[in-house]
């Protein structure tokens, strides 16, 4: 980005929450500028586009959520974005969509494939997953920098429970945060400008405040 369009001083970075009717949001909207955003749910094209980072929120089916991407043209907004090395933020079926297959009680359905692999049905004697759980994050993470130990809100039966992407150098490594619940699965995943949480920051309290204010702190720091 030219130094013409990199925020003041004092600025809050520009955060567009992605509107595609998936649910209630606002409580997302709430807790980003509460961790130092100026967010804002949009279904904008050009605010999107433009937004120093992208939140992308999901709840309820892994098909209703692919079905609304794509009537809303949200899928190729998020490609678009990260074609050009923009940040995107997925969070609980939002991260789930990333990857290149879901399949619920049955239903196969073709994801947004940023992250080979398929979301399935948690391996776990109750469902949902639903509360306060502890998470392993990854060596260096940037999103869990100062909360390693905090516990985290969950709500979901299905997740990604294996990671399939190889990395070949130059290109760092994602970093990889798993939970456990019943078996392993991704909590949280860190590659490029591409990051995913499985649990719900905005309603994990503090320590969901300081990770979207470590996500936010990327984004002043890449329009620097």
């Amino acid at each position: 980005m030219s130094d013409a369009a990199a925020p003041r001083e004092g600025v809050r970075p520009s955060v567009a929450v992605l509107d595609y009717g998936s649910g209630n949001v606002h409580s997302a909207v709430k807790a980003l500028i509460a961790a130092g955003a100026d967010a804002r749910l949009t279904s904008d094209r050009e605010e999107i586009l433009a937004a120093d980072g992208l939140v992308v929120p999901g709840v309820g089916a892994y098909r209703a959520v692919m079905e609304a991407l794509r009537a809303s043209r949200g899928d190729e907004l998020i490609g678009r974005r990260l074609a050009g090395g923009r940040p995107v933020l997925g969070i609980c079926v939002g991260m789930q969509v990333l990857f290149g297959r879901g399949v619920e009680r049955g239903v196969d359905t073709e994801g947004l494939g940023e992250w080979p692999g398929v979301v399935t049905e948690l391996d776990a004697p109750v469902l949902p997953h639903m509360g306060w759980n502890t998470v392993e994050p990854g060596e260096g993470s940037r999103l869990f920098a100062g909360i390693e130990n905090e516990r985290f809100y969950f709500v979901h039966s299905f997740g990604a429970q294996q990671w399939h992407l190889q990395v070949q150098p130059p290109f760092p490594s994602p970093t990889l945060t798993w939970c456990t619940y019943g078996a392993p699965f991704l909590a949280a995943v860190e590659n490029g400008p591409l990051s995913a949480t499985q649990f719900h920051p905005e309603k994990s309290g503090e320590a969901g405040i300081r990770l979207l204010s470590n996500w936010i702190g990327g984004l002043r720091a890449a329009t620097l």
